[in-house]
């Protein structure tokens, strides 16, 4: 005891114990080692000795003490039956607890979450670390808090803890799986040095960019043996009088969707290596041969994209830290997140909510005038999440590729963008085989990009792995900006790749009765592609999100010359 004397008074021994802690003999042997004897009070009103009542007095309070500690607890264990927790000392600590520990003094935020016409259904919290925000969602602001600090966890400190049975902390499609930090951060720089290297012989204005996309190719998440395959820039879309019936001009000019059209060159070059008679090109291919037919990408081959700037859409008009990272100031924090399709502005920037009744626009109207509807770069990300990068050409070769991860360089905060992507899959039914509900792990930068200011230029520059210089297309045209000529990227060049591929590799494809098809037909027999997309369609139109409006079909009606 740290007050010794005292406490041996209070048990009933008053002599100085011993001062040899090592010695063998009881310390207070009169007290709580020896029974306690009778009273020796005599019977009536006589009064005892000092001593005696001395010793009376101790043995009360020490059997008082022992009654009130032993029905204490009783009474613990017996709420703990009727809660149903059985006490485990060596519990593992909670998400909060553990991030605490590590940066104590943390301050959480709730967001209400609401949905148009409907009661409250869930809380969001966020918390932020180290400059960085990070969101958890649930229908408690207790899970929501648990969500939120196992984010942070996983992302800064590449923790997992174990979900916590009782609190309900459970992975759920609302969560937002993170990518290491220090994994984004090399992404971002292999994609920045790329992009320098290719435009040091450009000239300013080229070189000058709003939004930047690269596609970095790993090999077991190994960042030493990692490759920029596919890089873009642009901000914009084509006029719809420039709109071709021969697939000749490029649509979308934006940085992550001319990225993905640069990866799949990237993915015909890799197919093409079959067409060579040596068994070493074949091992040089990202892809295998399927047992069964086609070909699949090898297991250890992931794809991480970066964009600079958020997706345009509801990815990036609701995003709460887009703006501003103060928690407590910004009104804008209890934002109702809509989540619905949006479309992006003809020939400018930024996105209007969806508008437009029909699926499919008509080619007459959009040439007198008409606006051209194309999706936003959000819905195409969450289109690429479902039916793949590759399209439906390529998947007559080869089953889904998808997205390993998304970093976005101008948030600190991903958790709004999590939540978007995920709940355009909420209602989405099993799917064809080898399609999947992908979910890519998502993170800002640990130091938010520079972001070029003023107004956009109207190029876009796109680049591929074996490219020897890059492509500047005109993104009010479609074409390339030095000729006229229709750009690498284009519908028709795609398709001429894929035509040589299906002539070589024997691939069969049903109803195609030994003749020439349109570039519309030979993407409508791709039957489990078509299948999954038209599925996801209606999961859209079902949640109320909107419904995906396409081009005019005449744009996708020609033939190849022979």
């Amino acid at each position: 005891f740290p007050n010794a004397p005292q406490a041996h008074l209070a048990m009933g021994n008053i002599s100085n114990p011993s001062a040899d802690f090592t010695s063998d003999q009881a310390d207070f042997p009169d007290t709580l080692f020896k029974e306690f004897e009778p009273s020796p009070c005599s019977d009536g009103l006589s009064l005892c000795s000092s001593a005696s009542e001395s010793e009376f007095l101790s043995s009360e309070l020490l059997r008082h003490g022992r009654l009130l500690r032993h029905t204490l607890d009783l009474m613990v264990q017996a709420q703990q039956r009727l809660g149903g927790i059985v006490p485990d000392p060596e519990a593992p600590k909670g998400p909060v607890a553990l991030l605490n520990e590590l940066r104590p003094g943390l301050r959480y935020a709730c967001l209400s979450e609401r949905a148009e016409g409907r009661r409250l259904r869930s809380f969001v919290m966020a918390v932020r670390v180290d400059g960085r925000i990070f969101e958890g969602c649930g229908r408690s602001k207790k899970l929501a808090k648990s969500q939120a600090a196992q984010c942070a966890l996983q992302a800064l400190f590449n923790i997992r803890t174990v979900p916590e049975g009782r609190t309900g902390l459970k992975t759920s499609r609302k969560s937002c799986p993170h990518l290491p930090q220090d994994f984004a951060d090399s992404v971002f720089q292999l994609v920045k040095e790329k992009y320098r290297l290719l435009v040091g012989s450009c000239s300013l204005a080229h070189a000058r960019h709003k939004s930047l996309a690269g596609i970095v190719m790993t090999r077991d998440l190994d960042l030493r043996r990692a490759q920029v395959v596919a890089l873009a820039t642009g901000t914009k879309c084509i006029n719809g009088e420039y709109l071709s019936d021969q697939g000749q001009v490029v649509n979308d000019c934006h940085a992550e969707v001319t990225a993905r059209r640069a990866l799949l060159r990237f993915l015909y070059s890799q197919l093409e290596l079959f067409l060579s008679k040596r068994i070493e090109d074949w091992e040089e291919s990202i892809f295998v041969r399927h047992k069964e037919r086609g070909y699949r990408l090898r297991d250890n081959v992931h794809f991480h994209m970066y964009i600079s700037t958020s997706p345009c859409g509801d990815g990036r008009l609701n995003s709460p830290y887009e703006i501003t990272s103060d928690l407590h100031s910004s009104r804008h924090l209890m934002r109702k997140h809509r989540s619905h399709l949006r479309t992006k502005i003809e020939s400018g920037e930024g996105t209007v909510p969806l508008r437009f009744r029909g699926p499919v626009q008509a080619w007459d109207g959009v040439l007198q005038g008409e606006q051209l509807i194309t999706m936003s770069c959000t819905d195409k990300i969450t289109r690429w999440n479902i039916l793949g990068l590759q399209g439906a050409l390529l998947s007559h070769f080869v089953e889904p590729v998808y997205l390993h991860s998304l970093t976005v360089g101008s948030l600190h905060h991903t958790g709004h963008l999590g939540r978007v992507l995920n709940q355009r899959q909420e209602r989405l039914g099993p799917l064809p085989a080898t399609y999947r509900r992908n979910q890519p792990l998502l993170s800002g930068l640990s130091n938010s990009e520079y972001q070029q200011q003023g107004k956009a230029t109207c190029v876009s520059i796109n680049w591929t792995l074996g490219d020897t210089q890059m492509e500047v297309v005109n993104t009010t045209t479609g074409q390339r900006r030095d000729s006229g000529t229709p750009s690498r990227l284009c519908k028709h060049a795609l398709y001429t790749r894929w035509n040589r591929l299906y002539r070589k590799l024997s691939v069969h494809l049903s109803s195609s009765e030994d003749r020439q098809l349109m570039y519309c037909e030979a993407k409508m027999v791709a039957r489990l592609y078509q299948m999954a997309k038209q599925q996801w369609f209606r999961s859209l139109q079902e949640t109320g999100l909107g419904t995906w409006v396409k081009k005019p079909p005449e744009q996708e009606q020609f033939l190849l010359s022979v």
